[in-house]
């Protein structure tokens, strides 16, 4: 009798649960597909080239990029020859970006759907899994990182908090401090909120973000050079090659690949959001001006910053939550000093919390989204990714940097041969042209594919649909493929309806 009482309420729950789509809008929701996942209507395609400016400047002016000079440094090799690495590395990062997302620019679908056309429908799980424990993983570590550095905008107003008696547990006690763990979980609670604005939305997130950090950065380096009144010996470093290595050439290569490895998992999923652009002139030259002019700007701007303030403080800072607690004495500092470090804390505060919302959360939620469609959307994804962070423990992963640092970086052995299929699949092999049906349903010819596809090649293959089933091209996209309209996008364009229009109506039906 029990059992079945449970099953209609089971029933009812599930119903409630399940995402449900305007099928009028083709935002079915299957075992394939849900809004979140179908190629991108037109009054959903918001970004500019400026907001893909702020989206990489929010990727550049963050603490790995402020220390990448530091890592080449120490592995011997002179300030000429990390600023080498520095601009290779983001200039192969930028196209290799721009290579990978240009599928999200033409078809306007996301890394989810990109794959599959490659891995096939079931085997895509592969690449997506590695993509969901890398967003984890990472979402982690941003919150703890943007932790100490809400610890420091907490400390420049209240002196005493870095100096509070410990009240963790033994086994916490042993790898972080209390005030440390309170910073984490204000920055998890203050960025939570966050979550529910929706990627074509970013505009002024980003825009307020990359600006007050930017010049946040600035300031500080000022500051550093007036007080030093010069840069220091730091920027004089000339190469020390360690006696294992044969010439500083190696150790250059191995630097360029351990800057694209570190950003490997960012470039996979670049059509996520190169979908959102109105025009692929907006991604390609928001991606050149940032992700290669800002990130070099930033790591010379960190440099300078951290010679300038060895030369003050007489012991090299590379850490900014470390440097600012210098900057104030821990708190023990003038107001004019804890002011100052509590602005430019906070800036870097700013920008920890929306680089992990869009590029780990969000990102985590459209490849939770792939994986259970019916269930999971953008939004309910990104607060599993978030929740994921008290599951990993970041402050036990940052206790143990050095074995971290190695598990994380070989996660690029995968993901380069991901991106490398992706690219080669999709520009070379199919020439741009793929059938979007064939993405979003499940074929028999899938099954004997591998073995029959050399006998009877299956048809279809380098071809692309006659009719825009799911209304995502404009009239011009259309006319410039060869495709029929959708219904929709006829009667709009005769209306002479804008795409401002139909978004505004579309956000009257949220």
């Amino acid at each position: 009798m029990a059992s079945t009482n449970l099953r209609p309420r089971l029933a009812t729950i599930k119903e409630k649960v399940r995402l449900h789509g305007d099928d009028n809008r083709h935002e079915q929701t299957d075992a394939w597909s849900n809004r979140d996942l179908i190629p991108l209507p037109p009054e959903r395609r918001t970004w500019n080239w400026f907001l893909y400016f702020g989206y990489w400047t929010i990727s550049s002016l963050n603490i790995s990029n402020w220390q990448s000079p530091n890592t080449f440094l120490t592995e011997g090799l002179s300030v000429a020859q990390s600023m080498v690495i520095i601009v290779i590395g983001r200039l192969l990062i930028s196209l290799f970006s721009i290579l990978i997302a240009w599928c999200g620019l033409t078809w306007h679908i996301g890394f989810t759907i990109q794959n599959r056309f490659s891995w096939g429908l079931r085997a895509s799980y592969i690449p997506l899994v590695q993509r969901i424990l890398l967003n984890f993983i990472w979402n982690a570590v941003q919150c703890w990182n943007g932790g100490r550095l809400v610890a420091v905008c907490l400390t420049a107003i209240w002196p005493r908090f870095a100096t509070m008696p410990e009240f963790l547990p033994a086994g916490m006690a042993a790898v972080t401090t209390g005030y440390q763990f309170i910073g984490f979980i204000v920055f998890w609670v203050v960025s939570a909120p966050f979550l529910w604005i929706k990627p074509e939305s970013f505009k002024w997130p980003f825009r307020v973000t990359s600006i007050y950090c930017g010049i946040g950065m600035l300031c500080m380096m000022i500051w550093a050079l007036a007080t030093a009144k010069g840069v220091g010996s730091l920027m004089t470093q000339g190469q020390n090659v360690p006696k294992g290595w044969k010439n500083a050439s190696w150790l250059m290569m191995a630097g360029i690949n351990q800057m694209i490895g570190g950003i490997a998992a960012g470039i996979t999923n670049g059509s996520d959001f190169s979908r959102y652009a109105k025009g692929p002139k907006h991604y390609i030259s928001g991606t050149l001006l940032s992700a290669w002019v800002a990130g070099i700007l930033v790591s010379v701007v960190g440099l300078i910053t951290t010679s300038a303030a060895q030369k003050i403080y007489g012991e090299v800072y590379w850490n900014p939550p470390d440097l600012l607690m210098v900057m104030m004495d821990s708190g023990n500092g003038s107001s004019r000093a804890r002011a100052g470090v509590f602005f430019l804390s906070f800036g870097f505060a700013l920008t920890a919390c929306f680089e992990n919302i869009c590029g780990n959360a969000v990102a985590g939620g459209i490849d939770l989204s792939g994986l259970f469609p019916r269930y999971i959307n953008i939004r309910r994804g990104a607060i599993i990714t978030f929740v994921a962070a008290w599951i990993c423990q970041p402050w036990q992963l940052i206790n143990k940097a050095a074995t971290f640092i190695s598990v994380m970086n070989s996660f690029s052995v995968f993901l380069s041969p991901i991106i490398g299929i992706m690219a080669t699949d999709f520009l070379l092999l199919r020439r741009r042209k793929i059938r979007l049906t064939h993405l979003y349903r499940f074929f028999v010819s899938a099954i004997i594919f591998f073995a029959l596809n050399k006998l009877f090649p299956v048809t279809g293959m380098g071809e692309y649909d006659e009719v825009d089933h799911y209304g995502t091209f404009t009239i011009e996209e259309c006319a410039k493929w060869g495709v029929t309209p959708s219904e929709q996008t006829q009667i709009s364009f005769e209306d002479g309806s804008s795409a401002s229009q139909i978004q505004e109506t579309f956000d009257k039906k949220d």
